[in-house]
């Protein structure tokens, strides 16, 4: 049987000859015989010749099917242009202070230019939070605001995790901004505008950065980026109850909070600490969503439940509000030869995207819009 390790040994046998910024792969799947990857290219000449030569080397390999998705590689963003946005913030942080950093922060978000923080707006911000890292948070994120897009909702997510940034990978994003007039256009996908660390970032290099930083780049989400006009701004933030997660509560006192928890009794523990947070910062909890809440039987069709149950429920209960949903463990029925793939989106015709679907009526209702 072709393995994973055989396909990438046949796929590297090929381009030997190419250097690492001319072809990269990613997204390399294989089950039964047939193999799917992406391919990102430095010059679309090269696409002809590379593919016949890639489908010759899998088939050789073993593989029965071969499916390929070309992509240009997207330059990174100019010095000159890190400079007037998003980007700014991680290429000159260190030596240019922001006015909206020397600003005193209070009310709703002084010092900010971004209309966004304008109580006119009537933009609802949600922070959907977690105590740990690892109960799908993101992927809550990601698919309620898709799910608020599919109900004609106009959405936002601001990857507002720095260090732990993943929403791009999540929704299949490979593209990056666009710096028009000074103001950085956000990615759409989905429906849903997205901004995120990672799309200012180099070969997924680590974020070194002390606490300050992080508030200033969280500032300059809001400054220059250009939303547009958006009902939903969806803030994915860090695990836990650090800096991030504070100036937030401080940049936008107006904000609602969903708490993302596992059916796992010290996961929900955990989850309370960041629930206990909203309620000091006079934040309203909108609800609690379970993730990873049980795993359907394949053959039976029968739940097990392989963290424990009742972990969001008591979550729920302690904070005072209601369990708005339960999420169960699976990954979405996704190719990657389809074109709108992601690894992390589900279909709307699917189980988990009629849940998700019902769950963005949750929180419209909750939103009073």
């Amino acid at each position: 049987m072709l393995t994973r390790e055989q396909a990438l040994e046949a796929v590297g046998s090929v381009t030997e000859a190419y250097s690492a910024d001319a072809v990269q792969f990613r997204d390399v799947v294989v089950k039964d015989r047939q193999v799917s990857l992406t391919v990102v290219l430095a010059s679309a000449e090269t696409k002809p010749a590379l593919e016949s030569a890639l489908r010759e080397a899998l088939t050789q390999a073993g593989a029965e099917a071969v499916h390929f998705r070309f992509r240009e590689a997207q330059p990174a963003p100019s010095a000159n242009a890190a400079q007037g946005s998003g980007a700014g913030a991680a290429t000159s942080a260190a030596n240019k202070q922001s006015a909206a950093e020397a600003a005193p922060v209070q009310g709703h978000g002084a010092g900010l230019s971004s209309s966004l923080l304008d109580p006119a707006s009537k933009v609802e911000f949600i922070a959907v939070a977690s105590g740990k890292g690892g109960v799908g948070k993101s992927t809550v994120t990601v698919n309620l605001a898709v799910a608020l897009a599919r109900k004609g909702k106009r959405v936002g997510i601001m990857d507002a995790d720095i260090y732990g940034f993943s929403v791009p990978d999540m929704m299949g994003i490979e593209s990056r901004p666009e710096l028009v007039n000074d103001r950085v256009i956000p990615i759409e996908r989905f429906g849903v505008k997205v901004i995120s660390m990672g799309f200012f970032v180099e070969d997924n290099s680590p974020i070194v950065w002390r606490g300050p930083m992080l508030g200033k780049m969280l500032r300059n989400f809001f400054s220059e980026i250009e939303w547009g006009e958006l009902d939903y701004l969806l803030l994915d933030l860090p695990p836990g109850t650090g800096d991030v997660a504070l100036d937030v509560h401080q940049i936008i006192p107006q904000s609602k909070e969903i708490i993302v928890t596992t059916p796992h009794a010290t996961a929900a523990f955990v989850a309370a600490r960041a629930g206990a947070m909203a309620i000091k910062t006079n934040h309203e909890i909108i609800g609690v969503v379970e993730n990873m809440a049980y795993y359907k039987c394949s053959k039976c069709g029968e739940p097990e439940y392989i963290f424990g149950r009742g972990g969001g429920a008591k979550l729920a209960e302690s904070l005072h509000a209601d369990l708005l949903a339960q999420i169960p463990l699976g990954q979405p029925d996704n190719h990657i030869s389809e074109p709108d793939f992601s690894p992390s989106v589900y279909k709307a015709e699917s189980e988990t995207g009629q849940l998700y679907l019902e769950l963005a009526d949750r929180v419209i209702d909750q939103c009073g819009k």
